[in-house]
């Protein structure tokens, strides 16, 4: 029998040169590397602000929660004054039990980011502290697993929420680049959830008036620095900060938070001044503008 020629693979006639309705995603990152730095360049562009409305506290664990009534209570009575005209994310610190199962867990040789893991614990503690002297005014305490998606929910539904302040890297925690403390604790998560999130200001309570050239506590000739840019900050190097040092960094590379404020929080009547975006504290600025 005569064998066949024809190619399966090939049309029997024009009717089968069918259109190809494959769809193809177009975008302009589609054939580019994401190490060059032109195309990183070429992504900036406007950010949506998703909660602008909002004001991002963080309340520091060692310098305020850990003092008990005499210092929590009036920052909580300032806080309750200040939820009556202003949307409130407050992220509160660690404090003493933070540092101290940081110290045991370095003595066991436990790597950074098992450290990292540890200290939200307390961190978290903190926050149903605080939460619990809230809940009076229908302020509420979030799980950190629900934090990020249920964040717009639950700030129209309440006048104020409450987190842990530490960042979820947890077990993916960045290496610092000297000895294993984590780099990114309360002070620069609460940042990181400020950006993200577009919010109207950033205050950072403590118990001292601001930044100083050295530690205030330990020396009485400590200078005030009422406000500082990043630039001059890195340029300055400070031995001692009051702040997660990598918060720098994170403000200077931030594109929506352009200033942090610092202020005292055993001077509680501070706090609706700086909410207001006055200068009550140390203002640091991304630049001069």
């Amino acid at each position: 029998m005569e064998q066949s020629s024809h190619d399966p693979a090939l049309p029997d006639s024009a009717s089968d040169l069918r259109p190809d309705t494959r769809h193809h995603v177009h975008s302009m990152l589609m054939r580019e590397s994401l190490l060059d730095k032109g195309v990183m360049a070429a992504t900036e562009l406007p950010v949506m602000r998703m909660l602008p409305f909002c004001h991002v506290v963080k309340v520091g664990g060692r310098s305020i929660i850990d003092q008990g009534k005499s210092a929590t209570y009036p920052l909580v009575e300032a806080i309750t004054g200040a939820l009556r005209n202003f949307k409130l994310v407050i992220g509160t610190g660690g404090g003493v039990r933070a540092r101290h199962v940081t110290a045991i867990a370095m003595d066991l040789g436990l790597p950074t980011g098992v450290l990292a893991q540890l200290r939200m614990i307390d961190a978290l503690g903190n926050a149903h502290l605080l939460g619990t002297l809230l809940a009076p005014q229908g302020v509420v305490a979030i799980p950190p697993e629900i934090l990020g998606h249920m964040l717009p929910f639950f700030i129209h539904a309440s006048p104020g929420v409450i987190c842990n302040g530490d960042p979820p890297f947890s077990l993916w925690e960045h290496t610092p680049a000297a000895g294993r403390i984590p780099p990114h604790r309360t002070d620069s998560g609460m940042f990181l959830l400020a950006e993200c999130f577009g919010c109207a200001t950033y205050t950072m309570i403590k118990d001292v008036d601001g930044l100083y050239d050295s530690d205030p506590k330990s020396n009485p000739e400590a200078k005030y620095i009422s406000k500082i840019t990043v630039a001059a900050l890195r340029e300055r190097n400070l031995k001692t900060l009051p702040f997660d040092r990598v918060l720098i960094d994170l403000l200077a590379n931030a594109r929506q938070m352009k200033r942090i404020q610092i202020v005292n929080g055993l001077k509680p009547h501070l706090l609706e001044p700086a909410l207001r975006g006055e200068h009550v504290g140390t203002m640091i600025v991304r630049d001069e503008s």
